[in-house]
């Protein structure tokens, strides 16, 4: 009985490491507005490379007049996801599985002056 109860207690703490070491989803910060700005940031840096993975993506938008888009642009397996929409403000949290390619985020209502890109290896 007391072997089987060691055994038990043994199991116990080997899944608890195991579901300790699993990798959980990095976090980057965008912003959209107040004003003609659009960012987005992994520890206070400007995002240019990311490896594959899940991310969760915070987007703070500060403006009425603004959302937060996310394309991928080159790769395989296209993609969009709106994350905030133009007529709210507020934040938002998604996560999302990023695959190897090349991303953008931008404003839709200001694309061509609100815009960042970064790629996914």
């Amino acid at each position: 009985m007391i072997r089987m109860l060691a055994a038990l207690a043994a199991l116990a703490l080997v899944v608890a490491a195991a579901a300790a070491a699993r990798p959980s989803a990095k976090t980057l910060s965008g912003t959209v507005g107040p004003g003609y700005t659009i960012s987005l940031k992994q520890n206070g840096k400007l995002v240019k490379k990311l490896t594959a993975g899940t991310y969760t993506f915070k987007v703070a938008d500060k403006s009425s007049a603004h959302n937060f888009v996310l394309q991928k642009e080159k790769g395989s397996a296209k993609f969009e996801k709106e994350v905030t929409d133009v007529s709210d403000t507020g934040s938002k949290t998604v996560t999302i599985k990023l695959t190897k390619g090349t991303y953008k985020y931008y404003c839709e209502p200001h694309e061509s002056i609100m815009h960042g890109s970064f790629t996914v290896s």
